[in-house]
């Protein structure tokens, strides 16, 4: 018995998950189109502008003219993979964020939500939440298996976010990259397929408009509708 040799389970009639697409994802209070610069780059920077803390955990920006988030966007949406989307409030005229699926690998299921801008007028609505939930649920439900999310370990408010969102920690890895010039260690979270019912639930109980009261204010708070299905909270966070 000591010398068992332990492996994985089989992942029977495993088949490959679909690369993303080009069709629009749309909820009750947001809308996501795929990011195309010479529609959107204009409003984005508008949404952006002023605002140079956005860009102090992204690999990107800041940008201080509309001509440079624009070439920015050009060059984000000429590759495969990150997949870009330009989010609206529904019924909006302008975006005002930004999020992508990226490390994209459908052999083995895998794929990452990053490169999430959400402009002030965007962060802390429930058009921000539908909009990870929309990208969550198409993955999830085209037979991917696991769901990342990583981020600069010293940036808390994004730690909070996964917490929230209902990912599971995962660890630090140290010494993960250089940006701009500095040192990265880098929080990685994730869910998975099997978590992905139990959080389908909670999410479709949060944007319930039944969630929210006549002033607006949530009745029931996300973190606590998904802190039972997370496999481990972060240490630093808590919840």
């Amino acid at each position: 018995m000591g010398n068992e040799r332990k492996i994985g389970p089989e992942v029977a009639g495993w088949t490959p998950a679909p690369w993303p697409g080009d069709s629009p994802l749309e909820g009750r209070y947001a809308r996501l189109v795929r990011l195309d610069a010479d529609a959107h780059a204009a409003d984005l920077f508008a949404a952006f502008d002023g605002h140079d803390w956005l860009w102090d955990y992204m690999p990107q920006g800041p940008f201080h003219a509309a001509s440079a988030y624009y070439r920015w966007a050009k060059d984000a949406v000429a590759g495969k993979d990150p997949h870009f989307w330009a989010i609206y409030e529904a019924g909006a005229a302008h975006p005002v964020g930004v999020a992508a699926y990226l490390r994209i690998t459908p052999d083995h299921g895998v794929i990452e939500v990053g490169h999430i801008c959400f402009s002030p007028a965007l962060q802390r609505s429930r058009a921000a939440t539908e909009a990870m939930f929309l990208m969550m649920d198409w993955a999830f439900s085209n037979g991917y298996r696991r769901y990342e999310w990583k981020c600069n370990a010293l940036n808390m408010p994004s730690r909070r976010a996964a917490q929230r969102l209902g990912f599971s920690f995962e660890g630090v890895f140290r010494q993960h990259m250089i940006l701009k010039g500095r040192n990265r260690d880098t929080a990685w979270f994730a869910m998975t397929d099997q978590d992905w019912p139990a959080l389908r639930e909670a999410y479709r109980a949060w944007l319930s408009p039944a969630n929210f009261g006549p002033d607006g204010r949530q009745r029931e708070r996300l973190t606590e509708l998904t802190q039972l299905v997370r496999v481990s909270s972060d240490p630093l966070v808590g919840g």
